[in-house]
């Protein structure tokens, strides 16, 4: 893992980085491991506030954001990690994409009807329903894309996240996402926080179930898998606790060591010229179908709501 390192040894004096939008990628050195943690604010904030949704779909999208973040830190500036599902629920299909360094988008399309039908606290697997995952890597350089699917079976998008890792990296893995909006005392109201914890074990070899006769690595990828998951999710989105306070708390005794963090910005690619180039590639009939009584066509851009009209 390439970048400046700190570490945390025994004592909770850590450097702190920046408490919100940031990916920390770390690693012990006790148990093996490697991983990264993901909080943000006010990226999360800017890219839910922009459009009405309902709130089990800002926490879906938000879990989105989160996961594709932490999965698309390590790229290469230019690099793109694009996560999607498309299904028959209520929540019709999620898009999260992140482009090296640090900025990250997305959208969500929904059936409000439905979703206000499944009452109050749903079960997210209930509003997504069946269909599937797609992740999609492009590095630079490569002309190549690489994609991993998963099916989708009513389950929640962590689950479906483990079990892309468990299909395509084929490396013991955990995940946790957790999303909510968080008020502080005396500010401006409610605003959304996410938060993300991702680790790994390097060998694949690793089985990720317990065993009486366990080897030392498979011991020490248990020991490190049970503190990842006490984590609570409070914990995960507090904007009080930085992250690699969080770390500490998590791993103190696992001697971990904290990587450089990539900022994160919540940043679209639209542009007037990006719109213009699109509408280009139609027929003059179709544009022609497009147009307003008085002659001009508008585009809405999807991710950020900004209007274009030719």
């Amino acid at each position: 893992m390439a970048g400046s390192e700190t570490r945390s040894g025994k004592s909770p004096g850590l450097q702190v980085q920046g408490a919100d939008d940031l990916v920390l990628p770390f690693s012990t050195d006790k148990s093996g491991i490697r991983g990264r943690v993901v909080r943000m604010g006010g990226v999360v904030d800017t890219i839910l506030s922009r459009h009405d949704y309902p709130e089990a779909v800002s926490e879906a999208l938000g879990q989105a954001l989160a996961l594709t973040a932490m999965l698309g830190q390590p790229l290469k500036p230019g690099g793109r990690l694009g996560f999607q599902t498309r299904t028959d629920g209520p929540i019709r299909f999620l898009l999260a994409d992140y482009e090296a360094p640090g900025r990250l988008r997305g959208y969500a399309s929904f059936d409000a009807e439905a979703i206000a039908a499944k009452g109050p606290r749903p079960k997210q697997g209930d509003l997504i329903g069946s269909g599937h995952m797609a992740m999609t890597l492009e590095r630079v350089g490569e002309d190549d894309r690489y994609q991993g699917i998963v099916a989708l079976d009513g389950q929640s998008l962590q689950a479906a996240a483990l079990t892309y890792f468990r299909q395509s990296e084929q490396l013991p893995s955990y995940v946790r996402l957790a999303v909510a909006r968080h008020r502080v005392q005396g500010g401006d109201g409610w605003h959304w926080r996410a938060g993300g914890l991702l680790i790994q074990h390097p060998t694949a070899q690793v089985e990720d179930n317990d065993s009486p006769s366990a080897p030392p690595e498979q011991e020490n990828w248990q020991r490190a898998r049970i503190l990842a998951a006490s984590v609570e999710d409070h914990e995960l989105i507090d904007p009080t606790l930085s992250a690699e306070r969080l770390l500490f708390r998590l791993f103190n005794e696992e001697d971990v060591r904290v990587f450089k963090g990539q900022p994160l910005d919540a940043t679209c690619r639209c542009s007037r010229e990006r719109v213009q180039m699109f509408l280009t590639r139609f027929p003059d009939e179709d544009l022609d179908g497009l147009r307003e009584p008085d002659g001009s066509i508008s585009v809405t851009c999807e991710f950020c709501n900004s209007k274009y009209v030719f």
